[in-house]
């Protein structure tokens, strides 16, 4: 039977790539798409997840979410996704709109209407997520697991500490990691292994479909930010490995770490402090991707891509 998940999300390169891998895969039931705020407004990241939902010619339900977070002001990410947060591809105009019901309320609603089933991978800022919990607690021990991209066990990208996802909403990762839910995290300890280098980008082109082509042309942008910054041949595909490790989870080397959230203004803001020599004797509340087999990661991408002829 196909796990049921809600896809959390503000597209962004990454997140479109995670929607397609989930809508590509018969061991998902996508129950419906939920967005947030993030890389940028939430005007425009249900607008992308609209403009992905077209690409893609799927029926899937999308509901908007929050925002802005719940303290601190917001930031974003232009910089990266450039202005519209989907920038490379033509982008078409979406022939549907997002269902008026807000994503916090679904979340809450498909949660107790499926006990126990139905997990949550959210892939943007924690917001939505965090409010949900917070508005009907009654759902926080019918969720079957949560696994996020956000946070890291060591550096940030946004501040020296601080992964962009998590500094959006400390305040709200915090009510998540400390909800007592199953709990994976993918940062970007991990999702920084996945490059996609020239030659994984034009594997996509080669297959020669208007979503392989659509791919490319994403992943070519992004790659620009990545090379003036890093000095990468290639952008990460962040998103999409919450979303591989549900369908290929062998992919994936993990362990049990305690993970706190620095929520307190200061050079650590935002950051995933995560015991890893498990030295303050705190209990282990996050399983932590460690390390992931690249080579499979895009071969599973490349072949569920394939699937959109």
């Amino acid at each position: 039977m196909p796990r049921k998940i809600i896809l959390d999300c503000d597209p962004g390169h990454d997140d479109a790539i995670a929607i397609m891998l989930a809508l590509a895969s018969e061991e998902l039931e996508v129950l419906g798409i939920t967005t947030v705020y993030g890389n940028v407004s939430l005007e425009r990241t249900t607008r992308n997840a609209l403009v992905v939902r077209e690409v893609l010619g799927k029926s899937v339900p999308i509901y908007a979410g929050a925002d802005r977070p719940l303290v601190c002001e917001r930031i974003s990410a232009e910089a990266v996704h450039g202005v519209s947060g989907l920038e490379g591809p033509h982008l078409p105009t979406p022939s549907g709109q997002a269902e008026p019901e807000h994503a916090v309320h679904f979340i809450i609603e498909q949660v107790l209407q499926h006990p126990g089933e139905v997990t949550l991978v959210p892939v943007g800022p924690l917001t939505n997520i965090a409010l949900a919990m917070r508005l009907e607690p009654r759902i926080i021990p019918q969720i079957r697991e949560i696994v996020l991209m956000g946070g890291s066990i060591d550096i940030g990208n946004w501040t020296p500490s601080a992964e962009f996802n998590i500094l959006c909403d400390p305040h709200a990762a915090k009510i998540v990691f400390g909800a007592g839910v199953p709990l994976v995290m993918m940062g970007l300890n991990l999702t920084h292994q996945t490059i996609a280098h020239p030659t994984r980008v034009a594997r996509f082109r080669a297959l020669e479909t208007r979503v392989g082509n659509f791919v490319a042309e994403l992943l070519e942008f992004f790659r620009e930010h990545h090379v003036q910054r890093y000095k990468w041949d290639g952008a990460p595909i962040h998103d999409a490995c919450a979303v591989a490790y549900l369908l290929r989870p062998e992919l994936f080397k993990t362990a049990m770490f305690n993970v706190e959230i620095e929520a307190n203004e200061g050079l650590t803001f935002g950051r995933t402090v995560c015991d890893y020599w498990r030295v303050t004797g705190r209990q282990p509340n996050c399983e932590v991707g460690l390390e992931v087999d690249v080579d499979g990661f895009y071969e599973l991408l490349l072949e569920r891509i394939a699937r959109y002829a």
